[in-house]
């Protein structure tokens, strides 16, 4: 979906915030618009200081809500345990990587509906200042060429912003709703029929189905505008009409997968003796007698009852001083992510998206008490997706 350059802009409770190259111009090309629409409603060359400023700060504020609005599915999704990689924006917007999928449709419901959430918030208190500084009648004048590009009479340039944001983000609320998955609507219409039914890759079948309606819908509309000499708004919805019809199809094509994966488990496929490291020991011995012996990038590391305690990655021992590694203990240095470690009753089609497990290789796998039971590898998976295929042949 995204193009493989980006860079990060800042990073928020530890989620990284980046941007893909294809942001930059529609970026660009907002703050060219609406710095002629500016000009327009102050009577000045689109130039000027004044609506190049409001410009500026309309494309932020516009930018700055869609990551508010992936904020709240990643920290929707972090209450329930799925980590969030990164949040990346893009030229049709952004969107959170999250670790893994979620577990029940109320976990669903709950992550997918906490973006338009904030996206209503948006709206409401975007209103509600434009409303106080300007009362009503202007700002309700203002909010109705709040997506126009033609002069605003006797608006204000701060109201004229503020109603734009304001129009904009109810559009995207309302678009982002519609059922056509894998938008916000369309993950929203999946957990209800994952309630109703019961069944995860039944509704993601139903669910990806509408969303490839919707997309053809999109591109059929887009090609009428584009007829009717429409250009942009015409390649636009083609465009957000094909990336729904790859994200759904690629859904379709996962619960395919997941299908002949059946009810396996971590536990059914999981490697039962891993080497494993105490915690109580050195980083000296643990350097010595692990890593330079196995040459693995990393080991988890257990207590004495065998209870999982994290994660010892070679990189962070060797940053020990030689001078502290006899008196350095192995559990002080130990990750404790807990998006590197799952249930080993987790259904294994859960893995099939998981980011940490492509990162890393590997997860660890731990039993209702916390202690580590086996390690569950890439390989493995995929070995199971084979088996599988294979089986229903």
């Amino acid at each position: 979906m995204l193009g493989g350059g980006s860079f990060t802009l800042f990073h928020v409770r530890g989620i990284r915030i980046s941007v893909d190259w294809s942001w930059f111009l529609i970026f660009f090309f907002l703050i060219l618009t609406m710095s002629q629409r500016f000009g327009e409603t102050l009577g000045e060359s689109s130039t000027a200081a004044a609506p190049f400023a409001l410009a500026v700060a309309s494309a932020v504020g516009f930018f700055g809500s869609i990551v508010l609005h992936e904020l709240g599915h990643a920290f929707a999704a972090l209450r329930k345990g799925i980590g969030i990689s990164s949040i990346q924006l893009w030229i049709f917007g952004g969107v959170a990587r999250m670790d893994r999928e979620s577990d029940s449709p109320a976990t669903e419901f709950e992550v997918a509906v906490a973006g338009p959430l904030v996206t209503l918030a948006i709206v409401i208190l975007a209103s509600a200042i434009g409303t106080a500084a300007a009362g009503v009648g202007e700002f309700g004048h203002a909010l109705r060429v709040g997506l126009e590009f033609h002069t605003a009479a006797g608006v204000s340039g701060i109201v004229s912003m503020l109603a734009w944001l304001a129009a904009i983000n109810a559009f995207v609320l309302v678009f982002n709703l519609l059922p056509a998955f894998p938008m916000d609507g369309g993950r929203i219409a999946r957990s209800f029929i994952w309630w109703r039914t019961g069944n995860r890759n039944l509704a993601t079948r139903y669910a990806a189905n509408l969303g490839r309606v919707f997309a053809y819908l999109f591109i059929g509309a887009g090609l009428l505008l584009l007829a009717s000499g429409d250009i942009f708004s015409g390649v636009w919805l083609a465009l957000i009409g094909m990336v729904i019809n790859g994200g759904a199809r690629g859904a379709a094509m996962q619960t395919a997968l997941t299908d002949r994966i059946g009810d396996v488990l971590v536990a059914d496929v999981m490697d039962r003796e891993p080497v494993t490291i105490p915690g109580e020991i050195s980083v000296e011995k643990a350097l010595d007698e692990y890593f330079l012996r196995y040459r693995w990038p990393w080991f988890p590391v257990v207590d004495a009852a065998h209870g999982f305690l994290g994660l010892l990655e070679r990189d962070r021992a060797d940053e020990v001083p030689e001078v502290s590694r006899a008196s350095s203990s192995v559990s002080d240095l130990v990750d404790h992510d807990r998006a590197l470690f799952i249930r080993d009753d987790t259904p294994l089609d859960s893995l099939l998206n998981n980011q940490n497990l492509r990162r890393l290789g590997a997860l660890m796998a731990v039993d209702a008490d916390g202690r580590l039971s086996g390690v569950i590898t890439v390989e493995q998976v995929g070995r199971a997706l084979r088996d599988a295929a294979a089986a229903s042949n």
